[in-house]
């Protein structure tokens, strides 16, 4: 499970809104692996997997927008590492996740949280240190 930690937040109070709703998404994820009441948990997989794809693709469009309103520097390394996020998340082979449903949740929620942790840490934090 992932807890929001204010050191998260890069002060672009809707960024922080939609960072905290991606957190909410991997722990859907995280619910889901610890559900031991559901055994068939490949329709749960295709939820999480699909409103990550559309969440991602949302937020990631408002954090480019931003970006550019105060002409950010770093902005088209933000952007490749956003379309490689997307990539990946469209890439997910859904044969797969039926054959392991558990180990694939496993591996979206490892993926996640350790890119986006990551992302905003290391990336995000920067864009609101330059707009000011």
């Amino acid at each position: 499970m992932l807890v929001w930690k204010d050191e998260y937040a890069i002060g672009v109070d809707i960024i922080d809104a939609q960072h905290k709703h991606l957190f909410e998404i991997g722990n859907d994820a995280y619910r889901l692996l610890r559900d031991d009441f559901c055994t068939d948990k490949y329709d749960g997989v295709i939820r999480i997997i699909q409103d990550l794809s559309e969440y991602t693709k949302f937020h990631f469009k408002t954090e480019e927008e931003y970006m550019l309103s105060i002409k950010y520097n770093r902005y088209f390394s933000q952007k490749v590492e956003h379309d490689d996020f997307i990539q990946k998340i469209e890439e997910i082979n859904f044969d797969e996740i039926d054959e392991d449903p558990k180990k694939y949740i496993e591996d979206i929620l490892a993926f996640v949280f350790e890119w986006v942790l990551e992302h905003i840490l290391q990336k995000d934090k920067l864009i609101k240190s330059e707009s000011i």
